[in-house]
């Protein structure tokens, strides 16, 4: 396990928490004052009211909930979003709306999830030539279906 710090940036936000043990992800929760309704075909940047502090080489993803995507066409419009370990600002989440109808947001509803992943750092070499490969410079489709 990876420790992490929490900041709650009002005393009436709940901490995310696992929900089953085999979670790899914890719920986050709309923090806001009033419903918000996102009208279809739209995004909108919703607080969390949580910031966090981790080690070097680790980040956290937020990804989209598969329930909210599933029954309603909500997901994380940059997905997955990177909270790098020097952020220490307020976690907010771009969610959007691909649906026909309106959805709303209401104070506490779980609108995404936060993953704790590893990031390796690459170090860059430049070269004149790459090497050879059966694939090469295909791109989109060009392996076939």
């Amino acid at each position: 396990m990876v420790k992490v710090l929490i900041k709650k940036l009002d005393p009436e936000v709940k901490l995310p928490e696992y929900k089953t043990n085999g979670a790899s992800g914890m719920d986050l929760k709309a923090f806001i004052k009033k419903p918000l309704n996102l009208k279809p075909k739209t995004s909108s940047l919703i607080p969390t009211g949580l910031s966090v502090a981790f080690v070097e080489d680790y980040e956290i993803q937020i990804r989209p909930r598969s329930g909210l995507a599933a029954k309603n066409n909500i997901t994380v419009l940059n997905t997955p979003g990177t909270i790098d370990s020097d952020y220490r600002g307020e976690i907010k989440v771009i969610i959007y709306n691909h649906g026909d109808d309106s959805f709303i947001v209401n104070n506490g509803d779980r609108i995404a999830q936060m993953v704790l992943s590893p990031v390796i750092k690459i170090e860059l070499e430049e070269a004149k030539e790459l090497p050879k490969t059966l694939r090469g410079k295909g791109g989109f489709g060009s392996t076939g279906k």
